[in-house]
């Protein structure tokens, strides 16, 4: 019997190991959420279970941006809390009234949960937040004693 080859564009092209510890990291606190409700969050509506929007993480020399795709989610359905060293962004995506039969839905709506750990070199006292054009962006400001810095040798 002959097995299907299975061919790539060359040597560990496009594998990128972190983001897969990512995406593994999302879908456990995915079943996580599922199977335990947090306390006082409860589970969401109807049972469904918490997505996890889309993210681009970026390390800039003096923060950590995170910009998360939330299109049509208006800001006062978003939380954004950091506690033990982990930053949760959660809110709603509410499904809205179709006056026709819907024939077929790709896109997200109920509650969305994402979380991420903050690194110990962060100035959790000035994170902001922004929603502009359905894309949430988060800055992180690193911290003072952080920052890279160049020491002068003397002798």
């Amino acid at each position: 019997m002959t097995l299907p080859a299975h061919r790539s564009r060359g040597p560990l092209s496009g594998w990128d190991p972190l983001r897969e510890l990512e995406d593994l990291r999302t879908r456990m606190d995915q079943l996580m959420h599922s199977t335990f409700p947090f306390p006082g969050r409860g589970f969401p509506e109807g049972g469904a279970e918490a997505w996890a929007p889309l993210a681009d993480v970026e390390d800039t020399e003096d923060a950590y941006l995170m910009e998360l795709e939330l299109p049509g989610v208006d800001k006062d359905r978003i939380t954004v809390e950091i506690s033990d060293g982990e930053l949760d962004i959660h809110g709603e995506i509410k499904e809205r009234e179709r006056t026709g039969v819907l024939r077929r839905q790709t896109r997200h709506v109920g509650q969305f949960d994402y979380r991420t750990s903050l690194p110990p070199n962060v100035d959790t006292e000035h994170i902001t937040a922004e929603l502009a054009d359905g894309v949430l962006t988060v800055r992180v400001p690193k911290a003072e004693e952080a920052k890279p810095h160049r020491v002068e040798i003397t002798g």
